[in-house]
């Protein structure tokens, strides 16, 4: 714990803990989103980043809105009203945050289970007891999140004494992806049910695959469209309005120096951006991640 969580805890905990069953939902988030703390310290934190951004916000609005002659009254209602607001705005942004991190949690798990489907059928294929098929592939990091949360598992039955299933109960509970929550939950029946382990991550691996390879074709076609709405939309575009701005300067009597700014900011600032832009949403929506 900082020592601006500290803080926030000694002063603000008497009056969090009696609200901190309308945030279960928050909790839940905390636990997936690996974030280590605990309830009360987040929505401590929270109220204490409202509370000094309240303080610094309210006369700093407050001289701005006075420097434009509203009267005080008004001036310092719209002071008021505006810092409410604007830390309003941060504490559900603070509730939130986990969310965004269970969502990227979940989004790269999804791209590297294929392969880690291939992988953990592969150490089955030995017929290793579970706990070990687990403790060897928590050795290799290259699956990122997968790998984390093997690595859990095996910290549950070393370190707490947990038995194969309930590590694996505990993982189906705290994982945010869907997909790798589903394969725990069949791999921990499968082992009740005294079924073929190896069988079923192979099936599934395979099932992995194939859905992977529907999403890179969709992504190949979705790839197509985006780069002629770039083409269409910002290459032609930007050549089209430069050939137009010039043709227009000669017939209207517009200043060339004025062109020449519109069409440097263009060239030298607008597309950079757009393409910057374009780039980053490629990036997102590739399956892979790359």
């Amino acid at each position: 714990m900082s020592f601006y969580e500290r803080i926030a805890m000694r002063y603000l905990d008497k009056y969090v803990e009696p609200h901190l069953e309308l945030f279960s939902d928050l909790k839940k988030d905390l636990k997936k989103s690996a974030m280590r703390k605990t309830l009360e310290e987040y929505l401590s934190t929270a109220v204490l980043t409202c509370i000094i951004l309240f303080v610094i916000e309210l006369p700093l609005f407050s001289l701005i809105f006075s420097l434009l002659n509203l009267g005080i009254l008004f001036s310092f209602f719209m002071a008021i009203t505006t810092s409410v607001s604007i830390c309003a705005f941060f504490f559900l942004m603070f509730i939130n945050y986990p969310k965004f991190l269970i969502r990227d949690k979940a989004r790269e798990i999804d791209r590297t289970l294929p392969f880690a489907g291939i992988y953990l059928s592969t150490i089955a294929s030995s017929r290793l007891p579970p706990h070990k098929i687990f403790e060897i592939f928590s050795q290799f990091r290259e699956y990122g999140e997968i790998s984390h949360e093997a690595r859990r598992i095996v910290a549950d039955m070393k370190m707490f004494g947990l038995n194969v299933y309930d590590s694996l109960e505990k993982a189906v509970e705290r994982t945010p992806s869907k997909e790798l929550r589903d394969l725990f939950w069949t791999i921990l029946s499968t082992l009740r049910a005294g079924g073929d382990l190896r069988t079923y991550l192979h099936e599934k691996s395979m099932s992995f695959l194939a859905d992977y390879k529907r999403r890179l074709d969709e992504f190949s076609r979705t790839l197509s469209i985006y780069l002629e709405i770039y083409l269409t939309a910002l290459v032609l575009g930007t050549i089209f309005f430069i050939i137009l701005t010039s043709v227009m300067s000669g017939f209207t009597g517009m200043v060339a120096e004025n062109i020449i700014l519109v069409q440097f900011f263009l060239i030298f600032l607008f597309v950079p951006l757009i393409s910057v832009a374009f780039i980053i949403l490629i990036k997102a929506a590739t399956p892979g991640g790359e």
